[in-house]
């Protein structure tokens, strides 16, 4: 009975969803004004929004213009009612968990089609996701505890930066990028350089002081990409000889933590003030959008950060499948990290643990 009526319930989630993917990237209410065919204009009534029933009865048709409704609404009631049936049966409790379940579930859905469709993740849904898990994780402690909650949002959110930072580098062949003012890239690089040698604390110190001397100066104060995350890379090699108050894996998780907290902070600084438009000419080469490290943030937020590793290795893996299987389809990395955050969100953890004990080490 629960998993039929998470289906149903998904299903009408789903058809909420629609609204969201088509509104949210275009700046438009998701409530107001009511849903109307975007051919003739005309208000839909409740005979016509009946999830995908409605699509199949009127044979995907606008029943006032005739105009094509596109197969896409069906698919996202069906696949929403399908995932928060699943979630209904893998978690057959009627509880809060079940419930952060399925806003977890929408989220990653609305997310990984507002980037097919635009290229982009809305800070929203990644910053408001991410909120979401924090107060799943201190109020109920699901899916994961406070702190590892806190801590994997940040690694998580660090580790996808400092693979983008990495990747940009050897994409611009050693030239740094453009400097962010008052916070920028260079900051989160440079926090996690400092974060490897003495502490995420001093990491971020360095970085509030770098933001300061800008905000003094008026201008960015250069901070070349390669000598930063040369010191960071360089911080974990001296600390793995044991010349470092930190072990290795303390330099790698102080970094991680260093750069995740600037990252996720200078991008809620970014969602508030907006940066001006460039041109498309002026664009910089990237290896990887921003947008995908504020929705690792969010997942560390729910997953904790093991468990996001494997959502990261699913993405990674599922990426190449699909990048070879649409060739002339270029598909952004996000709906990859949606289907391994849902996959990491159920089977993450019993992954974790399962290598950690072919390894030994548990």
């Amino acid at each position: 009975m629960l998993v039929a009526f998470a289906f149903v319930l998904g299903a009408v989630i789903g058809s909420f969803l629609n609204v969201v993917i088509y509104r949210l990237p275009k700046g438009e209410s998701i409530v107001h004004p009511p849903s109307r065919c975007p051919v003739c204009g005309h208000r839909l009534g409740p005979v016509d929004m009946v999830p995908i029933i409605s699509w199949i009865v009127f044979r995907g048709r606008c029943r006032y213009c005739g105009a094509p409704v596109s197969a896409r609404y069906p698919l996202v009631e069906g696949l929403t009612g399908t995932l928060f049936a699943l979630a209904a049966w893998l978690h057959p409790v009627p509880d809060a968990g079940l419930v952060l379940a399925w806003a977890f579930t929408a989220l990653l859905i609305a997310l990984a089609f507002i980037d097919i469709d635009h290229y982009i993740l809305p800070d929203s849904l990644t910053y408001g996701g991410l909120a979401l898990g924090l107060v799943g994780a201190v109020v109920w402690g699901f899916p994961v505890s406070w702190s590892a909650a806190w801590q994997g949002a940040l690694a998580a959110a660090g580790l996808l930066a400092l693979i983008g930072g990495y990747a940009n580098l050897v994409l611009r062949r050693g030239a740094s990028g453009r400097p962010g003012f008052p916070v920028g890239l260079e900051h989160v690089y440079l926090a996690a350089a400092v974060g490897a040698w003495a502490g995420w604390g001093w990491g971020l110190a360095a970085a509030a002081a770098a933001v300061a001397l800008n905000l003094m100066l008026g201008r960015p104060l250069p901070l070349h990409d390669a000598l930063t995350l040369g010191a960071a890379l360089l911080g974990v090699v001296v600390a793995s000889y044991g010349a470092l108050p930190l072990d290795v894996l303390e330099s790698v998780w102080n970094l991680l933590l260093a750069a995740g907290a600037v990252a996720l902070a200078g991008g809620l600084y970014w969602a508030l003030v907006p940066e001006e438009e460039e041109d498309e000419k002026d664009e910089e080469p990237v290896a990887m959008g921003f947008g995908d490290v504020k929705l690792a943030g969010m997942l560390g937020a729910w997953l904790g950060f093991g468990p996001f590793l494997v959502a990261l290795a699913v993405a990674v893996f599922a990426g190449a499948f699909f990048g070879l299987l649409f060739r002339r389809r270029k598909l952004p990395f996000g709906p990859y990290l949606a289907l391994g955050g849902w996959i990491a969100l159920w089977w993450g953890a019993d992954w974790v643990r399962a290598y950690l004990s072919y390894l030994g080490l548990s």
